[in-house]
């Protein structure tokens, strides 16, 4: 996990805050796996989404790219991406 804070959104941008929580890691996923390789989007979120980096690592080890664009405390951007082939 890259620390790097206020960089510009890379792709498209997925806000995830107005998404009941039960749906969340769902949308994400079917939204990661809709890229194509060297695509990716911008995750955003009022939390830390840590949880969700350990579920990439378990279930996508080195099939994701994972950057912090922001961290906090009251927005998070994460620029998640599937490396090119």
């Amino acid at each position: 996990m890259e620390n790097t804070d206020r960089l510009p959104d890379v792709g498209a941008r997925l806000d995830v805050r107005p998404i009941p929580p039960r749906l969340k890691h769902q949308t994400i996923f079917e939204t990661f796996n809709a890229l194509g390789a060297g695509q990716s989007f911008t995750l955003v979120n009022d939390h830390d989404p840590v949880p969700l980096y350990y579920q990439f690592n378990a279930e996508q080890a080195g099939h994701f790219e994972w950057e912090y664009l922001e961290r906090g405390p009251e927005l998070y951007r994460v620029r998640i991406g599937k490396p090119q082939a």
